[in-house]
């Protein structure tokens, strides 16, 4: 197992990935074609974010993307795996090495719009909802989630 930074090349083997893990949860062909967009990962999408890929044995296994919205503040954009490897520990896995990163770049706090179906996966880090984010399909949110890594200011 190997967690490394994503390159150019991988765009089309992540976006691949993160549509049949989408599809994992039987959302229907229909809602996947509708969010083929926002699920493609490009290659300048991969220049300009943080992008982290696990692999087993030299095949994608799962990634995740990040980036800074200030200097103490992160967004959790993507974090995938692969259907063959979902509760199998590589989200896990990558969380830990994000948040590892997140930690060691001084950032305390970060954001997720979660799916519903990993709601639960983000509270086992200690996630919490703080909101809800509607979507194009009627009756569905998602989970607007946040994590607080530091310790709390001292309000003197």
């Amino acid at each position: 197992m190997k967690i490394e930074k994503a390159k150019r090349g991988d765009a089309n083997e992540i976006t691949e990935l993160t549509i049949r893990s989408k599809d994992h949860w039987n959302y229907g062909a229909e809602l996947i074609e509708a969010w083929r967009e926002e699920l493609t990962i490009t290659a300048t999408y991969l220049d300009e974010n943080q992008v982290y890929k696990i692999t087993n044995d030299d095949k994608l296994v799962g990634f995740y993307a990040y980036q800074p919205n200030n200097l103490k503040e992160v967004k959790l954009n993507f974090l995938f795996i692969d259907p063959d490897f979902i509760g199998k520990g590589y989200g896990n896995k990558l969380m830990t090495h994000f948040l590892e990163r997140i930690k060691s770049g001084g950032f305390d706090c970060v954001l997720v719009d979660a799916d519903p179906n990993a709601e639960k996966f983000y509270e086992r880090f200690g996630f919490e909802v703080i909101g809800k984010l509607k979507t194009a399909i009627k009756g569905r949110y998602l989970p607007v989630m946040k994590l607080q890594m530091g310790l709390p200011e001292n309000k003197l």
